[in-house]
């Protein structure tokens, strides 16, 4: 595979940016290590957002060559007050729960979860040359940023916030260059840090990223945010500024049921959570059914999507893209109620052997109903 094609697999959906192509290619170029990582805080269940998103893009890292590991970050997770704060509750979820659950994720995405390498955080934060790492790079990013920053938490500037909280965005930059990572990856909610980390790659004096005596800086990898399916606060959204400005409150939470699947939810779950789901006829901006249909079954293409539908109302109907899928929709051709019907459909299909596990193994699925899971 020449060096083109493996570009192409890291900007492949649901890729929505890289920072920098023409360093990634200069990495490829000069051979140096190729260490990918994305890390999580451990905060509840795993959805789809989460889940297949990252899955798809760490198959995509395999299939190119790179060296894959999922960092569970518990001590990040204990300092953003999830799981209740408690960091004994958080690395049993991370362990027996989230690793589990991603690996499955992987799997169903179409790469090898015994080819990913998964660390937990406390093993490297408690070396004591870490905190090293914090500290030269806290020396060159000014409070101000940090303060801005903090909002990769899920945290608004403003915000009453203890101390810790501060340190986060640091550690995260730290867990970086820490680890020799060369392409950090997380969802575009994460860039803030990552553009720290591109930006101070060069001032560093203790754990750069060294390869024959030259300094690198990382790439950052970006993933698309999978939107919520509840109903936006404002609609109709009248520019991409106003979307811009509400896209944080529009993408798939948590902590509101509705808004997103679970990568065990049963079928008949993801039909009801469907069958509620925003989606305005003839609307194909903004529109969460056709944003999970582009990111998750149209991210090859061409492949074939039918969507059944009784003869009085036009018939089966298969697309191989989704700008066909789309083009349909917008002019009316293709009903909500089919279209949410035939996503619930593929989400149960695609679903079924990380349904089944849990089934077999209900362990993981028992420990999370007894945790407190926070924001």
């Amino acid at each position: 595979m020449d060096i083109e094609e493996r570009i192409n697999l890291v900007l492949k959906k649901p890729t929505e940016e890289v920072l920098t192509v023409e360093n990634l290619r200069y990495l490829f170029e000069v051979g140096a290590p190729l260490q990918h990582y994305i890390g999580f805080e451990i905060s509840g269940y795993i959805h789809l957002g989460t889940g297949l998103m990252a899955g798809a893009k760490i198959a995509d890292f395999q299939k190119a060559g790179i060296k894959t590991r999922v960092f569970l970050a518990d001590w990040h997770s204990w300092i953003n007050d999830k799981l209740g704060g408690d960091l004994d509750v958080i690395q049993e979820v991370a362990l027996k729960y989230f690793k589990v659950g991603m690996e499955k994720s992987i799997e169903v995405m179409g790469g090898d979860p015994k080819k990913v390498e998964f660390v937990l955080a406390s093993e490297i934060l408690e070396k004591g040359d870490y905190w090293q790492t914090v500290i030269d790079i806290s020396k060159n990013v000014t409070l101000s940023r940090v303060m801005r920053s903090i909002t990769i938490m899920g945290r608004q500037m403003g915000e009453a916030i203890d101390f810790a909280k501060l340190i986060y965005p640091m550690m995260q930059v730290a867990d970086i260059f820490y680890q020799g990572v060369t392409i950090a990856h997380a969802g575009m909610d994460q860039r803030k840090a990552h553009v720290i980390a591109i930006e101070v790659a060069q001032k560093l004096r203790y754990h750069p990223i060294m390869h024959n005596g030259e300094k690198l800086k990382p790439v950052a990898v970006h993933h698309h945010l999978l939107l919520g399916l509840q109903e936006p606060p404002k609609w109709p959204i009248e520019s991409e500024e106003e979307f811009k400005e509400i896209k944080a409150q529009m993408k798939m939470s948590k902590s509101k049921p509705y808004s997103a699947v679970f990568i065990h939810d049963t079928p008949e779950e993801i039909k009801q959570k469907l069958r509620k789901a925003f989606c305005p006829a003839k609307e194909v901006r903004y529109n969460p059914v056709l944003d999970w249909a582009e990111y998750i079954i149209f991210r090859e293409e061409p492949t074939e999507f039918t969507i059944h539908r009784p003869a009085k109302f036009g018939g089966d109907v298969t697309y191989t893209t989704f700008e066909e899928l789309k083009k349909d929709f917008a002019e009316g051709k293709l009903h909500p109620l089919d279209l949410k019907n035939a996503v619930a459909e593929y989400l149960i299909d695609l679903l079924e052997p990380i349904r089944k596990y849990f089934e077999k193994h209900p362990e993981p699925l028992e420990l999370m109903k007894q945790v407190k899971i926070t924001r």
